[in-house]
């Protein structure tokens, strides 16, 4: 016998509804593993309306995720949003990827796996103004400078930093 999943409905009762009927499932888990994708706090709903053609579900979900921050290498929870829909379609020959079953018990976990890695940043960042380690020694800058952020300019590269320096005041500035 298969585990508890938060995201498998048992929408059997509505085939048998007048078309038109809604059932709303909440969707409320502290945590949850789809395969390789671990999730945390996951809230939302999902919505079943029987509709001619079968069951349409419409899924909205916040979750946040594991990952490790691209520029200081910690870890943190990346939030993620989703919402999709799907049919579950009654008849075999209709142009829908999802076939209603006959338990009547439908997994949503595959496409909210699917949805939510999706929705995972290419490149994920524990904060927008995250600093990254120092490409010398490693340090962590969100912590503060490091020895080779405070050390003087070797006298040979003094102009091109008064330069960095200038433009980067004159991009920062409102007339700029």
């Amino acid at each position: 016998m298969a585990g508890f999943s938060p995201f498998r409905l048992n929408v059997g009762f509505i085939a048998a509804q007048d078309i038109g009927y809604q059932r709303i499932f909440d969707i409320d888990v502290a945590s949850t593993r789809l395969d390789d994708l671990e999730l945390h706090q996951v809230r939302g709903e999902a919505s079943a309306t029987r509709t001619p053609q079968g069951i349409l579900v419409h899924v909205r979900l916040h979750a946040t995720t594991p990952q490790v921050c691209v520029r200081c290498l910690r870890p943190f929870e990346q939030p993620l949003d989703i919402e999709f829909e799907e049919l579950y379609a009654f008849e075999p020959e209709a142009e829908a990827e999802q076939r209603y079953p006959s338990s009547g018990l439908i997994d949503l976990g595959p496409l909210v796996r699917e949805h939510m890695i999706l929705a995972i940043p290419l490149k994920p960042l524990c904060h927008s103004e995250c600093k990254g380690l120092c490409p010398v020694c490693g340090a962590d800058l969100n912590q503060g400078p490091c020895e080779h952020q405070t050390r003087p300019v070797d006298p040979r590269w003094a102009v091109l930093q008064q330069w960095l320096d200038e433009h980067e005041h004159a991009s920062s500035s409102p007339e700029g």
